[in-house]
């Protein structure tokens, strides 16, 4: 019965936001400050280290390196204070948690782009065009 409630009551809170980010994407958060009677958005981008909770307690943690110091913040997902969340990369990772970042330095701490494979219908790469041109007919030289 309690559950039921909770659901609804959380259900009711719950933000219409597609969480389109997965571990190791590089995003820009906009957070909501307020001081005093002014309301600004406030840019934070780092990399997406983990992911947890399910439903109104959702929460991500973002790791960005600031002044060579490392700082990372959790956000809740449905949180009103969290405006947008922007993938700017996509990385390739084979962790649920990358907690190992912590301990990298320099070039080490950085991620593989996630590249895209999936092809619609309709479109067309470039090494598919190329397969479908003619080739040009090649002249022959006569053997002397």
């Amino acid at each position: 019965m309690s559950r039921k409630l909770i659901e609804a009551a959380e259900s009711a809170s719950l933000r219409n936001r597609n969480a389109k980010f997965q571990i190791g994407d590089t995003v820009t958060v906009s957070v909501r400050i307020v001081e005093g009677d002014k309301e600004r958005l406030q840019p934070y981008t780092g990399v997406v280290i983990a992911r947890r909770g399910s439903g109104m307690r959702e929460t991500f943690t973002v790791r960005r390196i600031v002044n060579n110091e490392g700082v990372e913040r959790i956000f809740p997902l449905h949180s009103p204070n969290v405006a947008a969340i922007k993938v700017v990369r996509t990385g390739k990772v084979r962790r649920a948690k990358l907690y190992y970042l912590r301990d990298r330095v320099g070039k080490a701490r950085r991620l593989r782009e996630r590249r895209k494979t999936a092809i619609l219908p309709g479109e067309e790469t470039d090494s598919q065009t190329e397969r479908q041109k003619p080739k040009a007919p090649q002249e022959t030289v006569p053997a002397r």
